[in-house]
């Protein structure tokens, strides 16, 4: 690409480009994804939550209580949706609630 090119490219594009380039938006989703759970989740749940993490598609959650695990398994299919939505890519899969 010419130097005038990259002059007229957006911020957002500059950035997108150097995150393709370095193979870095694995990481970047995992980050987004953490931070999305504690948000879409709310107060409540994010104080039983001890990790959540990114596997592949797999979104993997240590809950500190077996109680809201049992609630949150019934609503496996809208959390994956919310996430997904969220993110705008249908990143997440399947959720493990530990």
């Amino acid at each position: 690409m010419s130097r005038k090119n990259k002059e007229h490219q957006s911020l957002k594009e500059v950035l997108g480009d150097f995150v393709q380039d370095h193979n870095l938006s694995k990481g970047l989703d995992k980050v987004e994804v953490k931070d999305l759970w504690f948000e879409l989740m709310g107060k409540g749940v994010g104080n039983y939550t001890n990790n959540v993490r990114l596997q592949g598609n797999t979104l993997m959650v240590d809950l500190s209580s077996s109680v809201l695990r049992e609630e949150l398994s019934y609503g496996k299919e809208k959390i994956i949706a919310m996430i997904n939505e969220a993110l705008g890519k249908p990143l997440i899969e399947k959720i493990v609630l530990k």
